[in-house]
């Protein structure tokens, strides 16, 4: 954690006033006018620190809440959210791996299973459905470890 110094975080509070007025569309006029009625001056340069902390709250208030943070993108984009469970877990842990060493995405996975077991997400599969899932990609795995017709002797 780092401190700042006075002269900084003056900086950075006097920052801090003139983007949120901006961003409030606040005019020439207005700006001014709020500054003199909360601290009785006329430049954000003439405020003291109660006086920066007044307008930064007042400011804050006109913008009202804080906006949510963005969502973070899951590590893994259409894993499915029964991985833990007792009876489907380890199949779809195996499908996972299957789909890490082909370097395919979840998207695939379901695409299969749209095909062979008539579920629109793996997440929707039955475990009879999972194993024919991993027995399709155990096939995969091995067809695409052959080396090509071209290549062998």
């Amino acid at each position: 954690m780092t401190c700042r110094t006075q002269p900084d975080q003056r900086r950075a509070e006097l920052a801090r006033i003139h983007i949120v007025a901006a961003d409030l569309g606040m005019d020439r006029g207005a700006y001014e006018q709020m500054l003199f009625t909360l601290a009785r001056v006329r430049s954000a340069a003439d405020l003291d620190h109660a006086g920066r902390r007044a307008v930064l709250d007042h400011l804050r208030a006109l913008s009202g809440p804080p906006a949510a943070p963005p969502r973070r993108r899951s590590a893994y984009p259409g894993r499915p959210h029964n991985i833990d469970s007792a009876d489907r877990g380890p199949l779809i842990k195996k499908i996972e791996a299957y789909l890490a060493a082909a370097h395919r995405p979840w998207a695939y996975a379901d695409s299969m299973a749209r095909r062979i077991c008539k579920r629109d997400r793996v997440a929707l599969c039955e475990p009879a459905q999972l194993r024919k899932l991993v027995a399709a990609l155990e096939y995969d795995a091995r067809r695409r470890a052959k080396p090509p017709e071209a290549l062998r002797p």
